[in-house]
């Protein structure tokens, strides 16, 4: 029998991982569960992701893209003339309002980092990147600072169950850019 041509698989394995985790969290999601969300035979899994940590690194790196997509489109980052401290409150409000299964996975993924090795080069480079696009405004410390103060407000708000405040958030950040 003839093998199937399939070049979107691989993507629909990504996808039903973050679909997986979503629903039932990282101890949820095996090869076998990825593969009956995908649709797809076991063996398909396993050939494009040989451990659950190889698939967990393609999740991670696809759910890092959320925030960066937010930042990167609100111009914010290549602007001078905005208020960075408002720009990034809202930002952080518009990413929070946004799919919320899709920014807990995200930060459960980021966090699983601590227990898997595997996943803490993906969490550094999102890191970094992100830093480095915070730096293009202020320098690398402040940048760090600020990045480590919107993921504490995020973590906050995800952990505590409220509600995001802007203004709150804006102040805080704005204690914190020279």
């Amino acid at each position: 029998m003839p093998r199937r041509h399939d070049p979107e698989r691989r993507q629909r394995i990504i996808d039903a991982a973050i679909r997986v985790v979503g629903a039932k969290g990282i101890a949820g999601l095996s090869h076998r569960s990825v593969a009956a969300e995908a649709d797809v035979p076991l063996g398909s899994t396993t050939y494009h992701f040989a451990t659950l940590d190889e698939l967990m690194v393609a999740a991670l790196r696809q759910t890092n893209e959320g925030f960066a997509k937010v930042l990167t489109s609100s111009g914010l980052l290549d602007a001078t003339d905005s208020d960075l401290a408002t720009g990034l409150a809202r930002a952080l409000g518009e990413w929070l309002a946004g799919d919320r299964t899709g920014v807990e996975l995200e930060y459960e993924l980021y966090l699983a980092a601590l227990r898997r090795p595997a996943l803490r080069p993906v969490a550094a480079e999102w890191t970094e990147e992100t830093a480095a696009r915070l730096a293009r405004r202020t320098d690398p410390v402040t940048a760090r600072t600020l990045l480590a103060l919107m993921d504490g407000i995020c973590l906050q708000v995800l952990l505590g169950g409220g509600t995001y405040d802007e203004a709150g958030a804006r102040e805080a950040l704005a204690r914190v850019i020279p």
